[in-house]
């Protein structure tokens, strides 16, 4: 990425050297000034913000309710649960605490630093919430040297939307960032901490519907605080710029002109991907098809809920509980699913998941599960299992009758998956195997009915739920994962019974991890052939190789790949269960 900020121990040095405003957290004592010896705690640390103040979510539109247009590519302002957390009353007389710094813009900044080196995933939500709450603003106070109000349960979620829309669109924010400085050294030597706090004022401006006045001052409140006075200037003037360029619709854009080269790299900056891709996508899937998935992994993802049928749930009991948290709902192509595009913060917090009612899953993946086709008596090992959604849709089809092994080289989430089989009510039919596949297929003398490789691969197929996941992956990354899906393919094959299935998948939609993989597999090993998926899912997610395939933008879900290989029985090597 062009413009990648310098680490970021170097603001801290910058920032307290100069104006240690507040007291460091884990100080132990106040700092002292160096001309009176007392504590130079802002005065305004001690106040309570009014409502309606700068740094207070009252009299936003944080709460609204209205539509956006669908997938417009545009991130929405999240509509939020009906259950808000009251943990905390957010005012307090530890000097610490900043009341009226914007604390969800806090949280985010700081989180955002922690991406960047690789220590943090862009969703906070999860079904801990209030935990979730505690240990951002742990951060925040290491960070910063200073707590803001604590986090309620919608603050959350409205972290995780700034901070997913900032990562995605973070190559074009850079663009008008640095178009914007005086010179672009100013913006190549810019503090990490100020460079995040423009990163997420700009994505407000251009992104969010929320009053540009309100930005501008809270984002340089956060900027003066949380660095120096001048840097909170430099903030001002700034997105005053970027104010007035968008209002008279003059916001720079690279020319998309000259070779393909320079044409991608211009479409990369305007929709935020790396070059790489523009330039792989074009090649396989043309400009126009690449210029709509781009559209697709820029925009707000929707969610879909499994209904755990192992339990006696069906969907209608899902879609009544769906309803009675006023949570909006599609229903899907596939029986067991339904579809949400908000609301998933009412979902966690009235334990739908955590009671063993449903679970996450995208039907790309419940379709792949549909191509398995798991028959009552069969054996099945998931060679790759954690974190396990394919694995517990497996067993709920077997209907009580049948073995599931979960293979995993780790134990850590290989114990999550074993956890989530027990809430499922699905434990006694699963079992778990610590070990590498390459490993275990070598030593063991065990044959299955079915094998399912869900093989390590780009993740191209999920970059609308992955944010963070384009900036992640380097085009040298492809070649690694296509020698390690041979070799995963290679060692699954051992394990198939005569006569038996080998499923591939992935969730990638890159033609040289999935259909260039199976063609290869097939001349290195002819003791097997492709069987179509015809009957297993519908038509429109059938390729002409007979392969299954499912595409973002035609199909309004992640992009996933699956191939059936039925083993002869005179060619397979032989075993035992």
């Amino acid at each position: 990425m062009e413009g990648v900020a310098p680490a970021v121990s170097l603001f801290r040095s910058r920032a307290s050297a100069r104006f240690p405003i507040f007291v460091a957290a884990d100080s132990g004592a106040a700092r002292r000034s160096p001309r009176k010896g007392r504590s130079r705690v802002s005065r305004r640390t001690l106040e309570t913000s009014p409502p309606g103040a700068a740094g207070s979510s009252a009299g936003r539109k944080h709460g609204s309710t209205e539509t956006a247009p669908r997938r417009s590519g545009i991130t929405r302002v999240p509509k939020l649960g009906p259950a808000v957390s009251t943990k905390r009353a957010g005012r307090s007389k530890d000097p610490h605490i900043n009341l009226e710094v914007s604390h969800h813009r806090a949280v985010a900044a700081v989180r955002l630093l922690r991406i960047e080196k690789g220590k943090a995933f862009a969703d906070l939500l999860n079904e801990k919430t209030n935990d979730s709450g505690d240990n951002e603003m742990g951060y925040v106070e290491r960070t910063l040297g200073f707590r803001t109000r604590y986090l309620e349960d919608r603050d959350i979620r409205l972290v995780t939307v700034i901070v997913a829309g900032t990562v995605r669109w973070k190559r074009y924010l850079d663009y008008l960032i640095m178009s914007l400085c005086t010179e672009e050294k100013m913006f190549r030597e810019m503090e990490p901490l100020l460079l995040q706090i423009l990163r997420i004022a700009f994505f407000e401006i251009l992104k969010l519907d929320v009053p540009a006045y309100a930005i501008v001052d809270e984002n340089v409140s956060l900027a003066k605080a949380a660095l120096r006075p001048g840097a909170g200037n430099m903030v001002n003037a700034i997105l005053r710029k970027l104010i007035l360029l968008k209002e008279t619709n003059s916001l720079p854009l690279p020319n998309i002109e000259g070779d393909d080269r320079a044409q991608a790299r211009a479409l990369s900056i305007i929709y935020s991907h790396p070059v790489w891709m523009v330039r792989r996508w074009i090649r396989f899937h043309g400009k126009d098809d690449t210029l709509r998935l781009m559209n697709w992994n820029n925009s707000d993802p929707h969610f879909s809920l499994r209904v755990n049928t192992s339990k006696g749930y069906t969907r209608a009991d899902l879609v009544k509980r769906l309803e009675s948290l006023q949570v909006h709902y599609e229903e899907s192509i596939m029986d067991e699913f339904v579809r949400i595009r908000e609301g998933m913060q009412a979902v966690l917090q009235a334990g739908l998941l955590k009671d063993g009612m449903c679970a996450v899953q995208d039907e790309s993946a419940g379709l792949v599960v549909s191509v398995v086709d798991p028959q009552p008596g069969e054996t099945i090992i998931d060679c790759c299992a954690a974190p396990g959604g394919k694995t517990l849709f497996m067993a709920s089809r077997l209907s009580g009758q049948g073995k599931i092994w979960a293979l995993d080289v780790n134990k850590g989430r290989l114990r999550i998956l074993m956890d989530a089989a027990k809430l499922h009510s699905l434990n006694d039919m699963i079992h778990d195997i610590h070990a590498d596949l390459r490993l275990y297929a070598k030593e063991t003398t065990a044959k299955y009915d079915k094998v399912l490789l869900d093989a390590p691969c780009s993740g191209l197929g999920v970059l609308s739920k992955r944010a963070d996941l384009r900036w992640n992956r380097q085009f040298e990354d492809l070649e690694e994962l296509m020698c390690l899906q041979d070799e995963l393919l290679d060692s699954a094959s051992t394990l198939v019974k005569p006569g038996g299935i080998l499923i591939y998948s992935t969730c990638s939609i890159d033609p040289e991890e999935n259909e260039k993989r199976i063609t290869a597999f097939v001349k290195r090993h002819p003791e097997f052939a492709i069987q179509s998926v015809c009957g297993y899912v519908p038509a429109e997610f059938i390729t002409d190789e007979g392969f299954y395939s499912s595409n973002p933008t035609k199909h309004s879900m992640d992009g996933a790949f699956a191939a059936r290989l039925v083993c002869s029985i005179l060619g397979a090597p032989q075993g035992h269960n």
